[in-house]
């Protein structure tokens, strides 16, 4: 979704493709370029049902559901994203949209095909990560519109990352969310609350050091940011309209600057001479987007149900004597109705009293510079115990509010003014279950195969707890609050029935996990003869502990429950790792594979990170990675230098304006670009490039051009050790990878497709698992890891008589050593039974598609002999 080669915007990435590969790079492709120039030019599904979708959705526009549910999708956890998913009979509603909401999303079933209202609380990553994937998920399945609420200039981040996330079929527009407007349908209606920074005063902090007192899952422990805080929203941002280009001031920057366009020894993006805003934006809009970006914004959201008329109570007609017809319908619709015998059945007899329609807050105050304006808010008060009626009480609030805010006295005392039957649900890092079973589910079986290669995830996961958790109240030294400690896909239940659903929430059921494989037809035996085979072989391997490779993403595309997208974690040493490609989710992905503690240990040793391609599969994970790695910095009270950011140029468009406009991360990283480290073609300073080998422990970098898109890389690293990898990122099979990988001790090489899609894998430009096996062979690699797979191969790709014993198949959260590689092939006997319905499914599907080929072939020749006749 994010990358695979989409027909609605075919005709471009065609045009990029043939001036990139011409005749005299690639004169054998002639047939691919007109492959492509064949392509459908559209989705006519998209278009169906967007037009099926109104209808439904006119159909019920007139009634309030009698059903309306809030599910706390992402639970705030380190780690995990922030949202909260409102679902009726007819609508859904996101407040917040942390990056992984949708593979959450994907894992739980909660279907995004009716959202149509996302509201953020504050323009920062943690609340919006998720949304470009999000959006590209609710345009396939034919969304027609999208409304987002928010601050001002939360709409810009669709148009600043349009080149890598295409949004054709989806109209995204901005609600009116100014103080006086309020937005209403015929589900809820929604007052906006704006909470502004105090002003020219010293905040109050209350005398209490609060940082001190929370635990170390607390994301502002330690000193502050090298410059302004991660959390200080958008100062100085440039300006830029709906339709402006924000990538024409990076064509211009390129034709005017140095091509090495990296940071200076004072650590800056690029020369502050090739700064400039786009010429498009006037001034007039220049001076009103800086006004935004400076108030800081976060909004909180006052949701009132609309009201709906009682239901019917079918005991109380059949006691009343009510025949089944259609005076059951005139009582439900609150009229009387008079029997066959004369009697007068009153609708308020028969049915349950009308539900005036329940209050809930969402509220998110960020920073303790906000307290004054939330305490303040008259809004707000209406909805505490000060309302003029129950009814306008409110009956939950959701706090995206920090912990180290909610610990504040004046924060506690303001939640002291909401009634005692008031609940309060944080999402924040006060939780700790990051709210996927699969993850686990998986991890425990592959467990059983080898407890060092597939240990279990530092991640322990929370069951959800209903009643009252001690735990959370000592944690904010809370008494006389029902708190909820959320485990994930916990849900509130506002209709008919106002409480939580104590029968939801996810929990690990460990011997389930076990016993699902363990009860398999021929695996206790397989497993036997497994470890006997890795003790005789591991007995044979000189196995050193550096380096190892930890597999953080390994589908294509969009995440799913099992296979995250793209990042490698290679491990250097016990101070060094080096980050290969940085799909969304991708910090999750460390904290959940080596816990909190561990995993800020981790970060904090990232010297570099490297991105192959600008697609957002491999590169969207990129801020919430440099955020997460500078609260773990934090946190350690470490002072280390930005990491080395090796990623094509281009980069910088979007991270210069994410800087500028919303959070600061410039100081975060040091930029080499791909195309400056080329083979035997370096332009890279060599003074410059001596420091960076000699601080990531390396003897050389190499990078190539590789056939998928423009401005795609390959890599090879040579370390001082003397060991060399090879990655391809994503690309078609490449003879400059070959070339840049000759006797490679491991290539790592995408194989997105099974080798009788071979047709679809040329179209989408990826490579084939036998394709890639050949390529390894061709440049007499010592091990071949496949990695990138199509989510179609969840659990397993097929397996072909290429796969020897130097061919391993990545998973998620596969941690291996280099040595270790020859005991991964050792896996597949046991792997086959493992997860033998998915690789019989798989089977299934290569025969159908084998019988339809022959089919069509059998009736062309039919069609050719009658034309020749």
């Amino acid at each position: 979704m994010y990358f695979i080669l989409k027909p609605i915007y075919c005709r471009f990435f065609i045009a990029s493709i043939q001036r990139h590969y011409s005749k005299k790079r690639y004169s054998s492709h002639t047939k691919f370029n007109e492959l492509l120039l064949k392509m459908p030019k559209e989705y006519k599904h998209i278009a169906e049902a967007q037009m099926q979708r109104i209808k439904i959705k006119q159909k019920s526009a007139k009634y309030a559901p009698g059903k309306v549910i809030l599910q706390v999708l992402g639970s705030g956890a380190k780690g995990a994203p922030r949202a909260v998913y409102l679902f009726s009979d007819q609508s859904r509603y996101l407040f917040n949209c942390g990056e992984g909401t949708q593979r959450l999303a994907h894992e739980h079933k909660t279907k995004l095909s009716k959202l149509e209202h996302i509201f953020i609380t504050q323009s920062v990553w943690k609340n919006m990560g998720g949304l470009p994937g999000t959006a590209l998920t609710i345009q396939d399945v034919g969304v027609p519109e999208i409304t987002l609420h928010g601050p001002n200039g939360l709409s810009d981040i669709f148009s600043a990352t349009r080149r890598f996330v295409v949004i054709k079929d989806l109209r995204i527009r901005m609600a009116d969310c100014s103080e006086t407007a309020i937005f209403e349908d015929n589900v809820m209606r929604v007052k906006y609350v704006s909470l502004y920074k105090k002003k020219n005063e010293s905040c109050e902090i209350e005398q209490v050091n609060h940082t001190s007192q929370l635990d170390n899952s607390s994301e502002s422990e330690g000193k502050p940011t090298r410059s302004r805080s991660l959390s200080q929203s958008r100062d100085n941002c440039a300006v830029v309209e709906d339709n402006t280009d924000y990538y024409a001031y990076e064509r211009r920057n390129s034709q005017n600057c140095n091509t090495n366009r990296v940071h200076s020894q004072s650590h800056k993006p690029y020369d502050k001479g090739c700064r400039s805003s786009p010429n498009t934006a006037s001034t007039s809009n220049e001076n009103l987007l800086k006004e935004y970006k400076k108030e800081s914004i976060s909004m909180c959201y006052i949701c009132h149900l609309q009201p709906h008329p009682g239901a019917l109570n079918l005991d109380k007609c059949v006691q009343k004597g009510v025949p089944p017809g259609p005076l059951l319908g005139k009582l439900k619709s609150g009229e009387d109705v008079t029997l066959a015998d004369g009697r007068v059945v009153k609708s308020s007899e028969v049915c349950y009293p009308d539900d005036p329609g329940p209050v809930f807050i969402v509220v998110d105050c960020p920073d303790p510079e906000y307290l004054q304006s939330l305490v303040n808010s008259t809004e707000i008060r209406k909805h505490q115990k000060f309302a003029n009626s129950n009814e306008d009480a409110a009956c939950l609030v959701i706090h995206f509010t920090p912990a180290e805010v909610m610990k504040l006295p004046r924060y506690k005392r303001w939640m002291d003014d909401f009634c005692a039957s008031c609940e309060h649900i944080p999402i924040n890092e006060l939780n700790t279950c990051m709210g996927s079973v699969a993850v686990h589910r998986i991890q425990y079986k592959l467990n059983m195969l080898s407890s060092s290669i597939f240990p279990l995830l530092g991640d322990k996961g929370t069951p959800v707890i209903h009643e009252v958790n001690q735990d959370l109240k000592t944690k904010l030294d809370i008494s006389d609050h029902s708190f909820k400690y959320i485990g994930g896909l916990s849900s509130y239940h506002l209709r008919p029935k106002k409480g939580f659903d104590r029968t939801s929430g996810i929990n690990l059921d460990v011997q389930e996990f076990l016993s699902e494989t363990s009860s398999l037809p021929d695996f206790p035996i397989a497993l036997r003869d497994l470890q006997q085979t890795l003790e005789m072989s591991r007995a044979k391997l000189n196995i050193k502990e550096f380096p190892k490779l930890l597999f953080l993403g390994t589908g294509s595309c969009i995440p799913n429950k099992t296979r995250n997208t793209s990042g490698i974690l290679l491990q250097t040493s016990e101070t060094s790792n080096i980050l290969m490609d940085c799909g969304e989710g991708t910090y999750g992905q460390i904290l959940r594979f080596f816990g909190t503690d561990k995993g800020n240990e981790i970060l904090t040793n990232i010297d570099a990170i490297y991105i192959s391609h600008l697609h957002a599969d491999h590169h969207i994970g990129l801020l919430g990675l440099l955020q997460g790695r500078r609260r773990a910095l934090n946190i350690l009270n470490i002072d280390k230098q930005p990491l080395y950011l090796i990623a094509p140029r281009q980069i910088l468009a979007w991270l210069t304006f994410y800087d500028k406009c919303f959070e600061t991360i410039e100081d975060e990283y040091v930029l080499i670009p791909n195309d400056s480290l080329l083979l035997n073609q370096h332009t890279y300073p060599e003074e410059k490039l001596s420091k960076v080998l000699s601080d990531l422990q390396f003897s050389d970098i190499n990078t190539c051009f590789v056939r998928h898109c423009p401005n795609a890389f390959g890599v090879s690293i040579l370390h001082k050790s003397g060991y060399k990898l090879t990655y391809s990122g994503d690309t078609m099979p490449s003879q400059n990878l070959v070339h840049l990988g000759q006797n490679s001790d491991v290539l790592i090489h995408e194989a997105t497709m099974e080798d009788d899609l071979s047709h679809e894998a040329v179209v989408k430009m990826h490579s084939t698992t036998s394709q890639a096996i050949e390529i390894g062979q061709d440049m007499n690699a010592k091990h071949i890891v496949l990695t990138h797979f199509s989510q179609r191969y969840a659990k397993l790709p097929r397996f072909n008589d290429n796969f020897g014993n130097n061919v391993s198949i990545a998973f998620d959260n596969m941690q291996v050593k280099l040595d270790e590689l020859p005991l991964v092939p050792l896996f597949y006997p046991a792997l086959k039974i493992m997860f033998a319905e998915h690789y019989e499914e798989m089977e299934t599907k290569a025969i159908k598609r084998q019988l339809k080929s022959e089919r069509q072939a059998s009736l062309e020749r039919i069609k050719m002999k009658k034309t020749t006749s």
